[in-house]
């Protein structure tokens, strides 16, 4: 099935970060498509007719009256102290090419997303382009939009097969994006998941190709990227909340990386967007 010119249209999109308890009940379903991609923490959200636990790197898709719970409450941090973190992309959208697009293939309800993936500088570009206040391109979101649910298919379709060495990497990513605001060491990943430090790293980097460390900082910067642009935080807590062990480091690895200072980039992102 071939998909036609028509727009694809975004009626709301944005990123949430929740830091007190939160719940959203919708029994008869959400009114259009929707994408919901958790970046931070953790909740619960139904799947499959019960409450499943979203864990960072969770991509749910949601066709038009499909039920919709959301809850966001306490939960043990590192140090088995009660907390609320929660932060996620929600893109609704719909139109005559979300419908041909989404009846074209079977699709999994919930799919797992490395933080460094493109289609996550998709969904941020989408929603800062909803924020504009005044846009005389529209077609420019349509466009992204589409190239994010067509970035999707390509991203199942690129999956390898699974077997016991790409599970253990998969439970490595999994530990690294879940405990990325906290110092953690090799030691903490393969105990984790039972083996040594040595075949921890040769099998990430084998499933990855990059280091368990180097994956660490891409998604301590991603989170900042997201706390700089869409949270009031001040930059010092951004670094501190996003795992940097201080400012100054959090600094230089932030510039080095995006070419410009955490405070240029907040400056630049929100002229972008207004």
């Amino acid at each position: 099935m071939e998909l036609s010119g028509e727009i694809c249209k975004v009626y709301t999109a944005g990123y949430s970060f929740h830091r007190k308890p939160f719940y959203m009940n919708e029994p008869e379903g959400v009114k259009s498509y929707l994408f919901r991609f958790q970046t931070e923490g953790n909740c619960l959200l139904r799947y499959k007719g019960g409450m499943d636990e979203v864990e960072v790197g969770d991509l749910h898709l949601y066709a038009p009256d499909e039920p919709y719970e959301l809850k966001i409450d306490y939960t043990p941090n590192a140090a088995g102290l009660p907390m609320v973190e929660s932060g996620d992309y929600h893109i609704f959208f719909g139109g005559e090419w979300a419908d041909t697009w989404w009846n074209r293939t079977e699709r999994p309800a919930k799919i797992k997303i490395p933080l460094s993936d493109n289609i996550v500088d998709l969904l941020r570009q989408i929603s800062m382009e909803k924020r504009r206040i005044d846009d005389p391109y529209p077609e420019i979101l349509s466009y992204y939009m589409k190239i994010l649910c067509l970035s999707i298919d390509r991203y199942l379709s690129e999956q390898p097969s699974s077997g016991p060495k790409t599970y253990l990497a998969y439970q490595i990513k999994n530990y690294i994006e879940e405990n990325a605001s906290t110092a953690f060491k090799l030691d903490d990943v393969a105990m984790y998941v039972g083996i040594s430090v040595s075949r921890a790293v040769h099998l990430f980097k084998e499933a990855f190709d990059t280091t368990i460390m180097q994956y660490a900082l891409d998604v301590r910067l991603n989170m900042a990227q997201e706390r700089i642009v869409f949270s009031p935080m001040p930059l010092e807590e951004v670094a501190e909340s996003s795992g940097f062990a201080n400012y100054t480091y959090f600094h230089r690895v932030f510039r080095s990386r995006f070419g410009m200072s955490p405070k240029e980039f907040r400056i630049s992102k929100r002229e972008h967007i207004t």
